[in-house]
C-alpha cells in the first residue's frame, strides 16, 4: 500500500504509476466491483489546516478522520449537517472513515431531506488527476465562482476521476435540542403516507423514516420551537404518535443512518432511490425474494436486505427490472465477491450519460489508472 503524506508526493506517485491504482481513504467502504491494482491510500494526508467557526468553514486534508473533525466542531457547537453514514457496521469493515472518503462517495444521511447532500457542503477541492497534475476548484466561501464546478463533479465520483488531497467545507451549528415522533404498527403504505404528510407540513422536519415497523419523524431547533412543533404535528398531522427527545431521539437516527438493523447478518444489501410513494410497491413486488426493508428520506431511499446465497448476482436482474419500472435506481452496497463481479454494483447509465462519463474519464484519467472497473465501466 502507498500512503503519501504530502500532496506533491501523491502527485509523483500517480504520475509514475505503471499499473492500475485502487484509490482508498480510510478503507471502510469496500463497495463496487472489486478493483485489481496497487492500493493508494489518502490516509496520510491528514490534518485540519483552517477552521473559522465564525465563518462556518473548515479546510482539511482528505485523509483527516471524520471523528477528529466531529470532535473539533462539537467543541464549538457545530457539526457536519449532512449526517454522513458510517459503513463499518453494515459492511463489517474496519479502518477509519475520512472526510475525503465521505466527499468522494457523496455519503449523506437522514438530514439530506432538509439540508442537502454532502456535495452541497463542499466549497472547494484540491485533487490530483490521472497524469499527476495538481488541480483545485472552488474556495473557502459560499459565493466563490471559478469556472467549471469540479467540486460537484468530484463529490460522488468514487475516486475514478481524481484523488482528493484537500477539501473545504461549510459547517453548521448544532441545534439546541431534537425530538422524534414515533408510531408502531403502521403498514409500509401508511407509514410513507405519514412521512409525506409530515414533510409537507410547515414544521421543518429534518428526518423521516421507517425502521423495524416504527415510523419516525424528527424535528430540531430551539427547545421552545421543538416543543411547539412536536405538539402541532401530533395535533394536526400525526395523531397517535409519541414523542422521544435527546439521546433517545439521536440514537434512533444513528440507527437508520448506519443501517445497523442489517449489520452482522447474512444477506445482500441494496440501496434504492425512487419516488417515495413507490417504495412500498417495490417491496411488495419483490416479496417472493423475502426482502427486509428500511425507509429513509420520506420513503425516497429504500434499504433492502435479502438472502444472496441462492443468487450469483445478488438478485440484481430481478431487483433492477422492478426498480426500472418505477423510474428509480439501485446500488449493491453489500454482497458476496461473486455477486460484485457478476453484476455492476452501480446503476447502469443511459447511453447519453455513459458517453459523458467516458468523456470525463478520458479527460481526467486518460491512462485509466483510477479504480478501473469499480463502477462497472
Amino acid at each position: 500500500m502507498m500512503t503519501p503524506t504530502r500532496e506533491a508526493e501523491l502527485a509523483d506517485l500517480i504520475s509514475a504509476a505503471a499499473e492500475p491504482l485502487h484509490i482508498q481513504g480510510g478503507g471502510t467502504r469496500d463497495i463496487g466491483s472489486p478493483v485489481e491494482g496497487l492500493t493508494l491510500s489518502t490516509a496520510g494526508l491528514s490534518g485540519v489546516s483552517l477552521y473559522e467557526p465564525g465563518a462556518l468553514t473548515l479546510v482539511a486534508g482528505a485523509g483527516t478522520p471524520v471523528a477528529e473533525i466531529n470532535e473539533m466542531l462539537a467543541n464549538e457547537g457545530q457539526r457536519l449537517a449532512f449526517e454522513p453514514m458510517d459503513h463499518r457496521a453494515l459492511l463489517g469493515s474496519s479502518g477509519t472513515p475520512t472526510i475525503g472518503g465521505i466527499m468522494a462517495t457523496n455519503t449523506s444521511g437522514p438530514r439530506r431531506i432538509q439540508v442537502g447532500a454532502a456535495r452541497d457542503f463542499c466549497l472547494g477541492v484540491r485533487f490530483v488527476d490521472g497524469q499527476g497534475q495538481i488541480l483545485k476548484n472552488g474556495g473557502r466561501v459560499m459565493k466563490n465562482v471559478t469556472g467549471y464546478d469540479l467540486v460537484k463533479l468530484m463529490c460522488g465520483s468514487w475516486g475514478t476521476l481524481g484523488v482528493m488531497s484537500e477539501v473545504s467545507l461549510k459547517v453548521l451549528s448544532i441545534p439546541e435540542t431534537e425530538a422524534t415522533l414515533i408510531c408502531q404498527g403502521q403498514s409500509a403504505g401508511q407509514a410513507v403516507a405519514s412521512l409525506s404528510a409530515a414533510l409537507g407540513s410547515p414544521f421543518d422536519v429534518t428526518g423521516a423514516g421507517v425502521v423495524n415497523g416504527e415510523t419516525r419523524v424528527r424535528i430540531e431547533g430551539l427547545e421552545g420551537s421543538v416543543a411547539y412543533r412536536a405538539g402541532a404535528l401530533q395535533d394536526s398531522v400525526l395523531p397517535g404518535f409519541e414523542v422521544v427527545t435527546g439521546a433517545v431521539s439521536a440514537a434512533k437516527w444513528a440507527e437508520l443512518r448506519d443501517v445497523t438493523p442489517f449489520a452482522g447478518r447474512e444477506g445482500a444489501v441494496w440501496r434504492i432511490s425512487l419516488k417515495p410513494s413507490d417504495g412500498p410497491e417495490l417491496v411488495a413486488a419483490l416479496a417472493p425474494l423475502a426482502p427486509e426493508a428500511l425507509y429513509d428520506w420520506g420513503g425516497g431511499l429504500v434499504w433492502l436486505m435479502l438472502p444472496d446465497t441462492a443468487s450469483e448476482d445478488a438478485h440484481a436482474a430481478v431487483i433492477r427490472a422492478e426498480v426500472s419500472k418505477l423510474g428509480g435506481h439501485a446500488t449493491l452496497i453489500r454482497g458476496a465477491d461473486q455477486a460484485r463481479k457478476m453484476a455492476p454494483a452501480f446503476p447502469p447509465e443511459p447511453k447519453p450519460i455513459a458517453a459523458l462519463t467516458q468523456g470525463l474519464r478520458a479527460k481526467f484519467d486518460p491512462r485509466g489508472v483510477f479504480n478501473p472497473g469499480l463502477m462497472g465501466a
